[in-house]
């Protein structure tokens, strides 16, 4: 994993980003206070998914004490599923933490590259950050639930280490760095992301969420995703990260979860923000904001930007919100995309990333536009599902593979006489569809 994190801006309650050559989840906070003790979870077998369930385990169990008495060795072992390591084995894997291993620096603390050599494995490794208020809780929420959640589109937790005193993550190396990187921090020489890929990363995310919330049982709430916390293995395969801040969601007639209210400015929800009531909806508003930076280059928070400017959500529903809200309505009652009148299409060209450089369909824009002001709609009952999300990310997705198919069999034919119908492709080729 090599991705690159440069420092952004934040005041002092928001939890760091860092930008740098790197895998670092950033982790700004809301708060600066301590998210609250994340609940046990073991796993049962369910059909094509390992699934948590809190029924097994009552959550005194594992968490009635504080979290720094449960936190040693012997303790984690007896709950969790990834591989237990030493200090020993994890100061040898990165030669002391040698500083040219640095990778970064998040909420969490830094994070180094490592080598395991019992497995020959590139690895990332993440050290508390001892003097932090959130480390212990963070660190107990990451393992219980990465340790025992698994899908293509959330990154492996490998080992975890609770020895001398240390608190270390271990996780598998992502080698092109966080989708932050690719959108807002382009390190020079690079280039951006086609139109292909950006829709292939945003559906691959999709289907991550799709598992938490769906297929895990109770659901499960990131409660922090974010372009930092996304982070690109090789052909630009997406993974979410950072599940310090996750809660296990609702069950039964409960229809939503109280808490302290943790997450990043710019990407929280409108009603979480206001009430403390966590839902998957929250998580949904989150993606779409990550879907509008992926569309349009824009941060989600930039406080360099005029007021009304600064939040990118807020800005957006603002300036277009009426045409998009009664076009995307439509478009998620008739998901066939020929079926939709999108005759304001040429409207939000102007909203395109400038990075892309016009190489992509109007239509793909709109439509993915549609999906995204859905998503971040201010009222949570008009938000989509992910599976929604999924179905309108798949068939764009696919309809940019024909396209690309489309147009390699022009230039075998002969020299194309099209221009800017559709992004380059030369990363999307390289990637599959519905990573």
């Amino acid at each position: 994993m090599g991705s690159c994190f440069s420092v952004e801006g934040g005041d002092g309650n928001e939890r760091k980003d860092t930008t740098e050559m790197s895998q670092v989840a950033q982790a700004d906070a809301v708060e600066p206070a301590a998210a609250d003790m994340a609940e046990s979870a073991v796993t049962r077998e369910a059909a094509h998914a390992e699934l948590i369930s809190n029924h097994e385990v009552a959550i005194s169990e594992v968490m009635g004490e504080p979290a720094h008495h449960l936190i040693s060795s012997q303790g984690l072992e007896e709950h969790v599923r990834c591989q237990m390591m030493t200090y020993d084995d994890l100061y040898s894997a990165t030669d002391g933490f040698r500083e040219d291993l640095f990778l970064g620096e998040g909420g969490f603390g830094p994070v180094y590259k490592g080598f395991l050599g019992s497995n020959n494995q590139e690895v990332a490794i993440k050290i508390l950050n001892l003097q932090g208020k959130q480390g212990d809780k963070e660190f107990l929420t990451e393992v219980m639930i990465l340790g025992k959640l698994h899908h293509p589109n959330l990154v492996k937790l490998l080992g975890c280490c609770a020895d001398r005193g240390q608190r270390l993550l271990v996780y598998e190396y992502m080698p092109l760095g966080s989708l932050f990187n690719h959108i807002h921090d382009l390190a020079p020489g690079k280039q951006p992301l086609d139109w292909g890929t950006r829709i292939n990363i945003l559906l691959g995310t999709a289907k991550g969420l799709e598992y938490l919330h769906d297929k895990a049982n109770p659901p499960v709430i990131n409660r922090d995703v974010k372009c930092g916390n996304i982070l690109l293995g090789e052909r630009y395969h997406p993974k979410l990260a950072d599940f310090g801040l996750a809660k296990l969601g609702p069950t039964g007639d409960d229809t939503h979860v109280s808490t302290r209210v943790m997450g990043t400015a710019g990407y929280c929800a409108p009603e979480y923000l206001m009430s403390g009531k966590l839902t998957v909806k929250s998580d949904i508003y989150s993606f779409g904001v990550v879907m509008l930076e992926v569309l349009t280059g824009r941060k989600a928070k930039d406080e360099s930007l005029p007021t009304p400017e600064q939040n990118l959500a807020v800005w957006l529903l603002t300036c277009c919100g009426g045409v998009l809200v009664v076009l995307a309505v439509t478009f998620l009652v008739a998901v066939q995309f020929q079926a939709v009148n999108l005759v304001k299409a040429g409207d939000f060209a102007k909203l395109a990333d400038p990075a892309l450089q016009n190489k992509y369909q109007k239509l793909s824009l709109t439509q993915t536009l549609l999906v995204a002001a859905l998503c971040v709609s201010e009222t949570p009952s008009k938000r989509p599902a992910m599976a929604d999300v999924v179905v309108a990310l798949t068939q764009l997705s696919k309809r940019e593979a024909r396209q690309k198919r489309r147009l390699a069999h022009q230039e075998l034919a002969g020299p194309s006489t099209q221009t800017g119908a559709s992004s380059d492709g030369n990363q999307a080729q390289d990637q599959g569809e519905g990573s």
